[in-house]
């Protein structure tokens, strides 16, 4: 196999790995929110993440991304650092299984085990702030897409404003079986493109979000949860139900602007869905 074929990543990995031209292999990756190369250089297994691109997603940025995995690297939560320039970032690999949807209730306290850690890191100085995103795809979409739901939901953000933080900590934001790696009896989180500091009953609400957890993943997810954190039950529960009309918009608005960039049916079928919920008034 060729050493590689695009110059950049070359570049990169020349400056991280000088003796590996000789010995690197190299496997593209099916990735969302843009092209992914799988690579193994001297014996060690790497993650490429192109840095830039018209496939980048809103609040995509490899930079904030490199810095916020550095300064969490001590924690041992997150992926090895190996470098970047400006149109690649180059991560450690991890090794483990991806979870399955049907695995879902036997790892759920791991998770918040992990979540719990992340979220008592000190943070990062990357906020996460959800009106400036909704508005950037509602930007970056087709303007015969804009339709008037979608604006009347946007406005409705706009005038309720984001709600107060409970407790700001370390977020993830992206919390989904395909992000979830088993590594032995240890749950590992992957992807941090989202990552950034925040309220962390959002984290939950993107869980519940994301997951289409049902009632009773749902009472488990959040009350091991306090448990751990010392919350309330009734008041976190509470505050992760004001997050999920905003959850519900930037997920729908993910879909449609990912499927006007890709084609991809999928994605289109997921924003309407989206759409008439959203238009309904219904969760």
């Amino acid at each position: 196999m060729p050493f590689c074929t695009d110059p950049a990543l070359e570049r990169l990995i020349t400056q991280q790995f000088p003796a590996a031209r000789a010995a690197g292999s190299f496997l593209p990756l099916d990735g969302l929110s843009g092209l992914s190369v799988q690579l193994c250089l001297e014996g060690i297994p790497l993650l490429a993440r192109r840095a830039a691109g018209k496939t980048l997603m809103p609040g995509v940025n490899r930079q904030r991304e490199y810095r916020l995995l550095r300064k969490l690297n001590a924690s041992g939560l997150t992926p090895g650092v190996y470098g970047r320039n400006a149109e690649w970032l180059l991560l450690g690999w991890q090794p483990g299984v991806e979870l399955l949807p049907a695995q879902w209730d036997k790892w759920l306290e791991r998770l918040v085990n992990e979540l719990v850690r992340l979220h008592r890191q000190p943070l990062t100085g990357y906020p996460v702030r959800l009106l400036p995103l909704l508005m950037e795809y509602w930007q970056r979409s087709v303007p015969s897409r804009r339709q008037i739901h979608w604006l009347r939901a946007l406005k409705r953000c706009q005038q309720q404003r984001e709600p107060r933080p409970l407790r700001c900590g370390v977020l993830h934001m992206d919390i989904h079986c395909g992000n979830l790696i088993a590594d032995n009896s240890r749950l590992r989180l992957i992807d941090w493109e989202y990552a950034g500091d925040g309220d962390v009953a959002l984290e939950l609400a993107a869980i519940v979000s994301g997951n289409e957890l049902d009632k009773q993943q749902r009472q488990r997810l959040i009350g091991c949860y306090a448990a751990q954190q010392q919350f309330d039950y009734d008041t976190l529960q509470r505050q992760v139900d004001r997050w999920l009309p905003w959850l519900d918009l930037l997920a729908t608005s993910w879909y449609e602007l990912r499927w006007q960039q890709s084609g991809e049916h999928h994605f289109k079928t997921l924003a309407a869905t989206g759409w008439q919920r959203i238009s309904s008034g219904k969760r």
